[in-house]
């Protein structure tokens, strides 16, 4: 009875340290409020890194833009050796068909983006122009000012590329996948094991490539030839374009991954 009290006061000592201690946080705390838009962007073309001879910044980024675009091109590459596997003329049919269902519905989901973005577009502009005090404000020291229907316009282009960015990946995705559905099934039965296995991940790193490189190029794009002004602006409306065309393209249920299935059924 003894060690069954000391167990309750124990416990009771420790909810009420926790109790204590998130009081404590909710009295002290200190609001904050900080996003994208807050990103302060030192100016690209000073400083340079005398370990490499004198190169600035602005260059350091632009030479790494294309070295991102080396990737994009080894994902390219691993798509035309996937395309070029043999594969039997039924499978081929057969991924067609997939390849056909998806287009149709990625067509439709492409114009309910669109429906979306004008929405979107409706609350970007509101706050843009609404607030146009602080979205116009210049830095401290600066004399180039950045006009509210130019950030506006920036934002909303890179918006739309983003969202068009998420739309061509999954685009690519369903044609390298269809691509290699039909080629992994034809290997399967030619009996060649390390093509059942190394088709479908080069297929994999084919998609996952075309993806980070792209959204990099982009990104780097925007803070090479945008105003650092409003870099955080547009960089916010690059991730809401590209996280509506991500979120849109999963509606109905995982679609994609149903014309999957029913092709790997249909290639057995």
């Amino acid at each position: 009875m003894i060690t069954s009290y000391f167990r309750r006061q124990l416990r009771l000592s420790n909810v009420t340290a926790i109790l204590g201690a998130l009081a404590a946080l909710f009295v002290t705390a200190v609001s904050a409020h900080a996003g994208e838009a807050d990103l302060a962007i030192p100016d690209l073309h000073e400083g340079h890194f005398t370990s490499l001879g004198g190169l600035s910044a602005w260059w350091l980024l632009f030479l790494g833009a294309w070295v991102i675009c080396g990737t994009l091109g080894i994902s390219l590459y691993l798509r035309t050796q996937i395309h070029r596997l043999p594969a039997h003329r039924s499978m081929l049919n057969v991924a067609d068909i997939i390849y056909a269902t998806c287009k149709t519905y990625l067509i439709q989901q492409g114009k309910f983006l669109l429906m979306l973005f004008v929405l979107i577009a409706c609350a970007i502009s509101y706050y843009l122009l609404g607030f146009s005090q602080e979205a116009g404000a210049k830095e401290a020291g600066s004399a180039e000012q950045i006009t509210p229907i130019t950030t506006l316009l920036l934002v909303l282009l890179f918006a739309v590329v983003g969202m068009g960015g998420s739309y061509s990946v999954a685009w690519y995705g369903i044609r390298v996948n269809t691509y290699a559905n039909a080629r992994t099934a034809f290997a399967s039965l030619r009996g060649k094991p390390w093509d059942v296995v190394n088709i479908p991940l080069r297929a994999g790193m084919s998609v996952g490539l075309f993806l980070i490189s792209l959204e990099l190029v982009m990104m780097v794009i925007i803070l090479l030839f945008v105003p650092r002004q409003i870099v955080g602006y547009c960089f916010l409306g690059f991730a809401i374009g590209e996280s509506l065309g991500a979120s849109a393209l999963r509606i109905a249920g995982g679609i994609f991954t149903k014309i999957a299935d029913i092709g790997s059924d249909l290639m057995k």
